[in-house]
């Protein structure tokens, strides 16, 4: 599949990608145990590349400054930066230093990788800009380098990618005038009123970004998930009541009792495959219910959240979304400078299937992607578990929440995992 291939930006990711002035820039950090030489790690980017080719892709824009992803005809490499491993949490520092590195990304792909290289132990971040994909598609493409990292003759297959938003919305969506009309007329509105929301004329100031990174041990991970099956809630849930929790107990009034959530676009739209490298992303917002206990507040939440969900509709959104282009600068501005009214960014990938023996090396751990960007409160908690044990990578900006306020919350949501285990154990 060697054609040369471009599409357009689709309006998600032109808003990830802005004036491309300001990174906003994801991190997947992975732990080896091992020895490697670059020439295999190069072989193994190479290979990923071939698969996707949007691994390979550069951004231009046209004459009308509207940016397209554009596949040379001779890949590029993913570019590789070695340093040599001196403690257990660079990999934290070098997350840091990717957030702030903008991509050149007329001349070299959407993609980095890091080799924090050890004598037995390495530590790897790939670094990708958000408007390239999601972390989900991250997994899918760690998951194949790892398997040809161990076995360059390991087949990964090619993937089809998504040429635009005729390859995610059923044709008879896409093209129903019901529907295109529809989407028009939301669009129009949401333009309109986008313009006349006011908005402060500067940005808050980010200040310092920091990352805290911490892990349930496997005992602590099991009773968690085995307390949620038996309260009939997710482990969503339980984590957004909890950090909804922590903030209002932390924060107070300068808490605001709202936690967005990603729900993933693939549960709902089956053409976007799990190896599709994609970005676009759904969202939902979680309250807590007042004057509740913990308990039932929970099973509160897990109704609502269940509403909203079914609620979504991927197909009409983009729709919405396309037919919105020329309002991206008045919507980028509002992210930017209207006053923030959630407490954090809450995502939850799950379980990580990916394996950890492999003929040549071991995968100690996978932490949980971070990632941090210019479009208002850079507040995120991602979460993952592999191996049993539940990770958690708690990112921000002093502007937005102080590093000691973020340390007071993690402290309460871990508070809060261990009293409602302790609970059950009880009764």
């Amino acid at each position: 599949m060697n054609k040369h291939m471009k599409r357009r930006l689709l309006f998600g990711e032109r808003m990830l990608l802005g004036d491309g002035t300001e990174p906003f820039n994801a991190v997947i950090p992975f732990r080896l145990r091992g020895t490697f030489i670059l020439k295999d790690i190069q072989q193994a980017l190479a290979q990923i590349q071939n698969k996707h080719p949007w691994l390979r892709a550069l951004i231009s824009h046209d004459e009308k400054n509207i940016p397209w992803f554009n596949v040379p005809e001779k890949a590029i490499s993913i570019p590789v930066r070695i340093i040599t491993r001196q403690s257990e949490d660079q990999w934290q520092e070098e997350s840091r230093r990717e957030w702030n590195t903008p991509f050149n990304y007329e001349k070299l792909p959407l993609i980095r990788f890091i080799w924090i290289k050890g004598e037995n132990v390495s530590d790897m971040l790939f670094v990708f800009h958000h408007c390239l994909c999601d972390g989900g598609s991250a997994m899918s493409f760690l998951n194949e380098f790892l398997k040809v990292l161990d076995n360059p003759a390991a087949e990964i297959g090619t993937e089809n990618p998504i040429l635009g938003i005729q390859d995610v919305v059923p044709a008879h969506i896409l093209n129903s005038r019901r529907q295109k009309l529809k989407a028009k007329f939301i669009g129009r509105l949401a333009a309109t009123a986008i313009k006349w929301i006011p908005v402060g004329k500067k940005t808050v100031e980010r200040q310092n970004d920091y990352l805290i990174n911490w892990k349930l041990d496997e005992t602590v991970s099991k009773e968690l998930i085995a307390y949620c099956k038996s309260q009939k809630v997710t482990v969503n849930t339980f984590l957004s009541a909890a950090v909804l929790q922590a903030f209002k107990k932390v924060r107070a009034e300068k808490s605001f009792n709202k936690v967005s959530c990603p729900v993933d676009i693939r549960r709902f739209a089956n053409q976007i495959k799990e190896d599709h490298i994609f970005a676009f992303g759904l969202m939902i917002v979680v309250s807590s219910y007042e004057k509740l206990s913990f308990e039932d507040n929970l099973r509160a939440m897990q109704k609502s959240v269940e509403q909203k969900t079914s609620k979504l509709n991927p197909y009409i959104t983009m729709m919405v979304m396309e037919s919105g282009h020329d309002a991206l600068n008045s919507f980028t501005k509002l992210l930017k400078n209207g006053k923030s009214s959630n407490d954090c960014m809450f995502s939850n990938l799950g379980r990580i299937q990916i394996p950890h023996e492999y003929k040549e090396f071991t995968v100690e751990t996978i932490f949980s992607p971070s990632v941090i960007g210019p479009l208002g409160n850079t507040t995120t908690l991602v979460v993952s578990t592999y191996r049993g044990k539940m990770d958690f990578s708690f990112m921000g900006s002093e502007g937005y929440l102080p590093y000691t306020e973020a340390l007071s919350i993690r402290d309460e949501v871990m508070q809060t995992i261990y009293s409602q285990i302790k609970q059950t154990a009880i009764s």
